[in-house]
């Protein structure tokens, strides 16, 4: 299938300060004539923007201390998944970090760490944290010997789980103020009330792979099974190089920096396929997912296995984030400021919200040439209590957002109508994993199964 021409899309952005304003129920008869005009104002384009003619998702700036936060802990998701399996292992106890990815697999195109983020009835600042160990590889080891850490050096990740629950407690708040303020707009606190009665929300540390980072995992398990049990073997340098293998190292950094250069003085046209997907096409079934602006990481040394990188900007303008516009038949990449929060509407959202909020079939596409860039960024996700119950006899069907990518256009470009298509033939529609009276936990058992289970549309791709 050929490749179809993407357009950059900048989601409308609200400043934290005015998104705690429409939030609050206090002082508002103290506000002027003109504040509440463009209070009103902000609300209905945030509703414009999250329903059915909107894009889903908006991006949310000025965060208290969210880009100091972003900064600390994105770097540490590549880090963390170019160790070797036990020292990972070992951190990951230690903070009580889990995995949803088979993080032995070095062909992973992404690692992921999580941790389940528990809050009382009423968050506030003050508000103690629990975290909940997901995945079996952190679970059934012994914890970690005191002198090995030592010998580990592993000072970088000393704030990992206190940076990893900070960020996602304030993540949380922001899609719960989001709630009050849809709620507001709706009528009534479903879904305000739905994520509080959930208790918890599920926080999930991302690393996308490039194709060096691939190449260093493979270098590593090669070494450990040539070494025949030693294990020392994380990230070590070959031998000294001869002057001719530096200088065959300095032009090939080179090479890799001007590339780099040269797709930073404009962004290209960005193309989409299906084949060049950090993350296939999908919607997320919770109500709403809260991640940073994603951090890119260019490595340094291409030609070892050492983990040396430095942060870069977006080579093509935008972050990699891309969505099917069902309205516009488009393929659009989204372009959001680094210090923001971005959020998108989850399918259980629209279902509350009876159609009034639009869930986001989205996906993470790759750069076409940049064979050392990587993407870290940080996800949560607010969902209901698991033995929450969807009534969907106010649903109607033509709300239906999983169904809403086959209103085409009666007259559309050939390649974007047989790129819709594909897309619809791998993303289970709506009307078959959601039924009325179905629990939560029952409708994402569905949701998983058909995506990913053994029959699944994208069990294979």
């Amino acid at each position: 299938m050929e490749e179809v021409e993407a357009e950059i899309m900048e989601p409308f952005e609200i400043h934290y300060s005015d998104l705690v304003l429409l939030s609050s129920s206090s002082r508002i008869s103290s506000y002027s004539k003109e504040e509440l005009s463009r209070l009103e104002s902000i609300s209905e384009t945030i509703m414009q923007t999250l329903g059915p003619s909107g894009p889903g998702l908006l991006a949310v700036t000025g965060v208290p201390r969210g880009c100091e936060l972003r900064r600390t802990l994105l770097p540490l998701a590549r880090k963390l998944s170019l160790l070797n399996n036990e020292d990972r292992r070992r951190i990951l106890n230690e903070h009580r970090l889990g995995t949803d990815v088979s993080l032995k697999n070095p062909d992973r195109t992404v690692s992921s760490f999580t941790l389940q983020l528990k809050y009382l009835q009423e968050p506030s600042l003050n508000c103690s944290f629990d975290g909940s160990i997901h995945g079996a590889e952190n679970n059934t080891e012994e914890q970690p010997d005191v002198e090995r850490f030592d010998e580990f050096q592993d000072n970088e990740f000393k704030n990992l789980g206190s940076t990893f629950k900070e960020l996602g407690f304030c993540m949380m708040e922001t899609g719960l103020q989001l709630a009050r303020i849809c709620d507001k707009a709706i009528g009534g606190q479903e879904l305000e009330q739905s994520i509080l009665e959930s208790c918890a929300a599920k926080g999930r540390l991302i690393h996308y792979h490039s194709t060096l980072d691939n190449l260093a995992l493979k270098e590593a398990v090669r070494r450990k099974q040539s070494t025949k049990g030693i294990t020392s073997y994380r990230f070590k340098l070959p031998k000294e190089p001869r002057e001719s293998e530096l200088r065959n190292r300095e032009e090939k950094i080179s090479i890799e920096a001007s590339n780099l250069d040269t797709s930073l003085n404009g962004a290209r046209s960005c193309r989409t396929s299906l084949s060049n997907l950090w993350q296939q096409w999908h919607y997320d079934y919770g109500i709403f997912t809260v991640l940073t602006t994603p951090m890119f990481m260019s490595s340094c040394d291409p030609l070892t296995t050492e983990a040396k990188e430095q942060e870069c900007r977006p080579p093509d303008g935008h972050i990699y984030l891309q969505i099917f516009d069902a309205n516009k038949n488009k393929i659009l990449v989204v372009r959001s400021p680094p210090d923001s929060f971005i959020v998108q509407v989850g399918e259980s959202a629209a279902i509350l919200s009876k159609g009034k909020l639009h869930s986001t079939l989205h996906s993470v596409c790759r750069p076409e040439k940049l064979k050392n860039l990587s993407r870290e960024t940080f996800v949560v996700f607010l969902q209901p209590a698991w033995d929450k119950t969807f009534s969907i006899s106010q649903y109607s069907r033509e709300n239906a957002i999983s169904e809403s990518i086959m209103r085409l256009p009666h007259v559309a470009e050939q390649e974007r109508h047989i790129l819709s298509q594909e897309i619809h033939n791998i993303v289970p529609p709506l009307s078959s994993r959601l039924k009325d009276g179905m629990t939560f936990a029952e409708f994402s058992r569905q949701t998983t199964k058909q995506y990913y289970g053994g029959s699944g549309m994208q069990s294979k791709r």
